[in-house]
């Protein structure tokens, strides 16, 4: 450190504190990065990387970005997972002896960000905290610094954790140091996700108000966590954090995160965008805020009947009283975001635009209380009565702000006249003296006869009169005071002309002092009233998604649903709503679902592409819209409440942590297993089709059983293996139904209808000719089908090739033929084993799939 100028010692000194961060150190104009971090930031921001001399022998690597342009650069290594500190000079240097004291202000990181693209306005930007306590427990809490909000739970396991961290989508995660390996792996393998470290759980005076009504002491240390992090990294005020809501996982529909990317709830699975998912589907949200709550909505369904029904209650009214929610639209839509401007006026960022905006959303309040009150429903009577205006605040705003204000806070033009008086008079003195100005300039022409003599001002000289060269023959000697010559004109000053510069210049500084501390003021009082603009802001998005379910579902014609306490399950012609959306409406195949105790488990098969999977994920969506407060796609709709959703649909590898489509398929599986009680609903589309046909089948045909005997869940199941359709004659609460289809010339015509019973046959070669595979193709393929389908494993008597790949007797299409028995006058004493055990075998007690493994078994004795 010795060897290094002062400068950059101090450098040094900041950024050991800050290791995990680029250091934006400011120096004059600039901040300035070194050693490293000018080295990595240079690559990453595409800036030229220079060099200083810092003091020792080699020269220190530097980079560095303007002031004025920093946010920019900042928001860049933000959206990649990086931090930066802002380091800010926090000493007059006229005042400061040696160097001036630098330190940081600020800790900018991807959880903690107040403003910038980065932020999407319509989705929270939450920072998480994740503590582990005994018996494996984990504490979990979020919160969002723009807007305030928080909450915090308690979780039984790592994976239930880590579904809530996914349902979070948190950027960024506090946790100790000390945990495990394991976990920080598991955290990094759900996407970019950065991690940070924080020790202290304690909790201290700054934020104990926030955590006092919480008596668990793991829940109570979790949310410490995370606020000693926000409040050691921001380094200002946070008045606008709520108290910490407590919730339990139980409360709602558990979705966990597989299940919410299967059924592409909030992003679609190709695209990882919005467009296409149900969220899209559903959002005509008309606010900000309304559109996050809605997202916070459709990941957490309740499961609470009087909760559910009476958000119905108020989609019922606003549905039936068409002019009045058009009129509560158009009135949203001037609704500013409530809950973000508070947290900006509590971080001390807000400008006096953002105070208009404010004012100008509570201007609504009066007019959607009225219209909510006059709706003829309790329920929403209810919501009326929670519209407070903040009346105090539209009125200090009105007088006190500009309507058209500039973006800086520092340079005048805010406070309306009339507001205070001191500023009214230097406002006086200032016009004045322009005024004064404009007719001195009018009488100096009259006086010279000098028509372009113009009074003019600048930074450096202040005010002054100019004349042109060709006219300075017609003022007289000494009649001005020279004060600079310019290639085509002289300017002048006069004793009167400096009086009333001071006079001015005074005004307009001491004016635009004024007017920054009036603002602040201002400021400070609205902070007053944050908790009251966030309660307003609550109430403002919940209307706000009622409305747009009834909106929704008025123009896509849904239905109000009702639920059943006998668990049973009817929808009729129900739809699959994005698939609805995205195709011509006449022309999707509605379907029906019953399901009750006598019909738990539907066996779905039928051809490819013939709709299993979008039947499958309706039943799914329509039962999330109803316990999201939403109507149905359907023409009627009696439902269960479920606690829980399972998926298993489609197939995708899991690359990050190394595992197959086909240990992805079995650790979905599992996870519905061991989970599901008799009140869920699961979806498991073609278990079994990642292994060989025995191992698949068998599998599949333990998973129906398991579900049947032990768990009861309402299930649907789609396969191809036809075999296991005589499941249908054995378990007792399984049905078969099938998607029919039709040939035509030699064409399949998928009809897209569920019918009752099980398909006679998959169509598989048919969906690829219609994927256009080669004809010559498509041809050999129905050759070797029918070859199989006869018993015949040869190729046709015209074709005299071998079989490519020829399939082998114990393959996975082995049982399609009849196997070739070898008879022999002496048998050796294993095939007499062979065929004794051949012989002991009771087939009239055994399952389909039993006789398959029994006979698989003998197959591989009879050939080794």
């Amino acid at each position: 450190m010795a060897t290094y100028t002062p400068m950059i010692q101090q450098y040094l000194k900041v950024k050991a504190e800050y290791q995990d961060a680029f250091l934006f150190f400011r120096l004059g104009d600039f901040y300035e990065m070194f050693f490293d971090d000018a080295v990595k930031a240079s690559q990453v921001l595409e800036i030229t990387l220079t060099s200083r001399d810092g003091g020792s022998e080699d020269r220190i690597p530097m980079c560095g970005v303007p002031y004025h342009a920093a946010p920019q650069y900042i928001e860049q290594l933000i959206e990649k997972g990086f931090k930066v500190a802002i380091c800010e000079q926090t000493e007059d240097p006229k005042q400061a002896k040696g160097v001036v004291r630098r330190e940081v202000v600020q800790l900018i990181t991807p959880g903690t960000m107040m403003e910038g693209k980065g932020l999407n306005e319509r989705e929270n930007n939450y920072l998480a905290s994740i503590s582990r306590f005994a018996d494996d427990q984990y504490g979990f809490a979020v919160s969002d610094l723009t807007t305030g909000e928080s909450q915090v739970t308690i979780t039984k396991s790592m994976d239930e954790v880590l579904n809530e961290l996914a349902t979070s989508g948190a950027r960024e995660v506090v946790i100790s140091a000390s945990h495990t390996d394991e976990l920080q792996k598991k955290i990094r393998e759900r996407g970019q996700v950065t991690l940070s470290m924080e020790e202290d759980i304690q909790s201290y005076v700054s934020f104990e108000a926030l955590l006092s009504h919480l008596t668990n002491v793991e829940i109570k240390q979790t949310a410490a966590r995370l606020f000693n992090y926000l409040y050691r990294t921001q380094k200002r005020s946070l008045d606008h954090l709520q108290a910490v809501r407590f919730y339990t996982v139980d409360q709602y529909m558990k979705i966990d995160y597989y299940s919410k990317r299967n059924l592409e709830l909030t992003e679609t699975i190709r695209s990882k965008g919005k467009k296409g998912s149900l969220l899209w589907l559903l959002d005509e949200t008309k606010t900000a805020m309304g559109s996050r709550m809605l997202k916070s909505w459709v990941d957490r369904p309740l499961i609470n009947q009087q909760q559910i029904e009476l958000r119905h209650s108020v989609v019922d009214t606003l549905f039936s009283c068409y002019f009045e929610r058009q009129e509560i639209r158009e009135k949203l839509t001037e609704v500013y975001d409530l809950e973000r401007l508070a947290g900006r006026i509590a971080f001390g960022n807000v400008n006096a635009r953002d105070l208009i905006q404010l004012k100008k959303s509570l201007l609504q309040i009066p007019l959607l209380k009225s219209m909510v009150e006059n709706l003829p429903n309790e329920a929403t009577k209810q919501l009326a009565d929670k519209l407070e205006p903040c009346e105090e605040i539209t009125d200090l705003l009105e007088r006190a702000i500009v309507d058209n204000p500039p973006l800086s806070i520092k340079e005048g033009n805010i406070i309306s006249d009339g507001y205070n008086e001191e500023l009214d008079r230097y406002r006086y003195a200032s016009r004045n003296g322009k005024q004064w100005i404009a007719e001195l300039e009018k009488e100096e022409r009259e006086k010279t006869g000098i028509k372009s003599l113009k009074i003019g001002y600048n930074r450096v000289f202040g005010y002054y009169i100019e004349v042109t060269r060709a006219n300075l023959s017609l003022l007289k000697e000494g009649q001005y005071e020279r004060k600079q010559t310019l290639a085509n004109a002289e300017r002048f000053i006069t004793p009167d002309l400096k009086e009333k510069e001071t006079l001015i210049l005074e005004a307009e500084e001491k004016s635009t002092e004024l007017e920054y501390e009036l603002f602040t003021t201002i400021r400070e009082y609205v902070k007053e009233y944050i908790p009251q603009i966030q309660r307003l802001a609550k109430v403002v998005s919940e209307l706000d998604v009622l409305q747009c379910f009834a909106e929704i579902s008025e123009a896509r014609h849904y239905t109000k649903p009702s639920f059943t306490t006998d668990r049973r399950l009817v929808i009729k012609n129900g739809r699959h709503p994005v698939v609805e959306k995205v195709m011509n409406a006449q022309e999707y195949v509605p379907n029906d679902c019953h399901m009750g105790d006598e019909r738990e488990i539907l066996l779905i098969t039928g051809p490819n592409m013939s709709g299993k999977s979008t039947y499958m994920r309706q039943v799914a969506l329509t039962s999330i819209l109803a316990q999201i407060g939403c109507y149905v796609p359907a023409d009627e709709a009696k439902l269960p409440i479920f606690d829980q959703v399972f998926t298993r649909i489609g197939a995708a590898d899991d690359l990050i942590s190394g595992q197959s489509t086909f240990m992805v398929e079995m650790l979905e599986a599992k996870n519905a297993i061991v989970n599901a009680t008799r009140n869920s609903l699961i979806l498991f589309d073609e278990i079994g089709r990642g292994t060989s046909t025995y191992d698949g089948m068998a599998l599949a045909q333990s998973i129906i059983e398991y579900i049947h005997e032990r768990i009861e869940a309402k299930t649907l199941f789609s396969t191809h293996y036809h075999e296991l359709t005589v499941l249908g004659e054995q378990l007792s609460m399984l049905n078969n139904v099938h998607v029919s289809a039709i040939e035509q010339n030699g064409k399949v015509v998928f009809l897209h209808k569920i019918k009752e019973g099980a398909a006679d046959k998959s169509y598989g070669i048919h969906v690829a000719e219609l994927a256009e595979l080669p004809k010559e193709l498509i041809a050999r393929a129905n050759e070797i089908l029918q070859a199989l389908e006869s018993g015949d494993n040869t190729s046709s008597k015209e074709e005299k090739k071998v079989v490519p790949n020829k399939v082998s007797e114990d393959a996975q299409l082995s049982f399609f033929a009849e196997p070739k028995v070898e008879v022999k006058a002496n048998l050796s004493s294993k095939e007499k084993k062979t065929l004794e055990s051949l012989k002991s075998l009771n087939i009239l007690e055994m399952t389909p799939m039993q006789a398959f493994n029994i006979l698989f078994d003998l197959h591989k004795q009879a050939k080794s």
